[in-house]
């Protein structure tokens, strides 16, 4: 039992390298060690453990499955049903934080390569570019969209609607991205097409604790809500807690101190202190660029300290969510989700194209704009 859960740990070499990574920038930035747990943002750390255990309880109890299969057989072909949940996890992600979108859709996708043959990485990795497109567009899509509209005085309207244009956009070229890389094939359903058990007293459970958590995440008593959830696994089924990968929590800590060890390079601050003179197309490379490395929820923070929360700086940090793995926490989420070493390498291959295509259509978007 301990060794299922020191196993994720001793395997996950993407925490071993941002833990060689946080060594070498903490011989490079200035060693304060007591800042680092001021460095992690617990909200979120709190809000994934809460969701990563609700979520492994829905999948425990057997109920993916069964909605899978539902799902499924609706669809004739491939093509549709990829067309089908990649739109399902970009309007999730209008109205949910994106990470949560991940949570519902992913696992849910995974339960399809137990009924068809479908190319579920594929499926996967288009689902994450998805909930980056699509949590463009309003104001609670995704963290870095609520920390502009806080500080753009925008009322929820007049942010989504001088967001519309890029997301529409960007959401519009993903389908038919994904038109072309999902074949018009027939699915072809496995032979042991039986009928699945699941256990609705877990389910039930799992909504009650999903709307306690929720409610105590409003009230700002995460902490209280993640305990009611963890003691609630607890007593009625501690298969889920143990079944988890808790390694990802990590990840994220060890990433947020990497990242505020970033910020904290001379180098960098040095390089930060002209900002304010850059031109368009300049500030406008630059949100996209931070947001590569360090993510852009927090090159948000960091250029919210120089700039003003301008319609330029959103799209620059929205599209910096494409590209590389680090440029947003979704990719990670759902990468980790596939648990599959494979897919860390294919996200890229359409990940960057759609990085480029997205800045060419934003920087377009946005010298519009300033001619209107």
């Amino acid at each position: 039992m301990l060794l299922n859960l020191v196993r994720p740990f001793a395997r996950d070499r993407f925490l071993h390298l941002l833990l060689i990574v946080g060594v070498i920038l903490s011989f490079i930035a200035p060693f304060q060690p007591q800042r680092w747990v001021h460095a992690i943002d617990w909200h979120t750390i709190i809000t994934l453990a809460g969701l990563m255990m609700l979520t492994k309880g829905v999948e425990l109890s057997g109920y993916f499955d069964v909605l899978g299969r539902r799902m499924v057989k609706r669809f004739d072909n491939e093509r549709t049903l990829a067309l089908f949940l990649v739109s399902a996890a970009a309007l999730l992600s209008t109205f949910l934080i994106n990470d949560v979108a991940l949570f519902i859709i992913v696992p849910l996708t995974i339960t399809l390569k137990k009924l068809c043959a479908i190319p579920i990485n594929r499926l996967i990795i288009f689902e994450a570019l998805a909930v980056n497109a699509g949590s463009m567009l309003t104001p609670i899509g995704n963290p870095q969209n609520i920390l502009l509209w806080g500080r753009s005085g925008l009322s929820f309207g007049a942010f989504t609607w001088q967001m519309a244009p890029i997301a529409l956009a960007i959401m519009l070229s993903l389908l038919v991205l994904c038109w072309f890389c999902f074949p018009n094939k027939k699915l072809v359903y496995h032979a042991h097409d039986k009928r699945h058990d699941w256990q609705p007293r877990l389910v039930l459970s799992c909504v009650a604790f999903y709307v306690i958590f929720i409610v105590a995440l409003e009230l700002k008593l995460e902490i209280w809500g993640l305990a009611v959830v963890a003691v609630g696994f607890l007593l009625l089924a501690r298969r889920v807690l143990l079944s988890i990968d808790w390694s990802l929590l990590l990840v994220f800590m060890v990433m947020f101190i990497d990242v505020y060890l970033i910020t904290q390079l001379p180098v960098l601050q040095h390089a930060l202190a002209g900002i304010n003179q850059l031109s368009t197309g300049g500030l406008f490379a630059l949100g996209i660029g931070l947001s590569q490395f360090i993510s852009n929820v927090p090159s948000t923070i960091l250029l919210l300290n120089y700039v003003p929360a301008s319609v330029l700086l959103a799209f620059a940090v929205n599209i910096g969510g494409f590209g590389l793995l680090p440029g947003s926490l979704a990719n990670l989420i759902a990468l980790r989700m596939a648990n599959d070493r494979r897919i860390w390498i294919r996200f890229h291959y359409y990940s960057l194209p759609m990085l480029l295509w997205a800045a060419a259509l934003g920087y377009g978007l946005l010298l519009l704009l300033k001619q209107i």
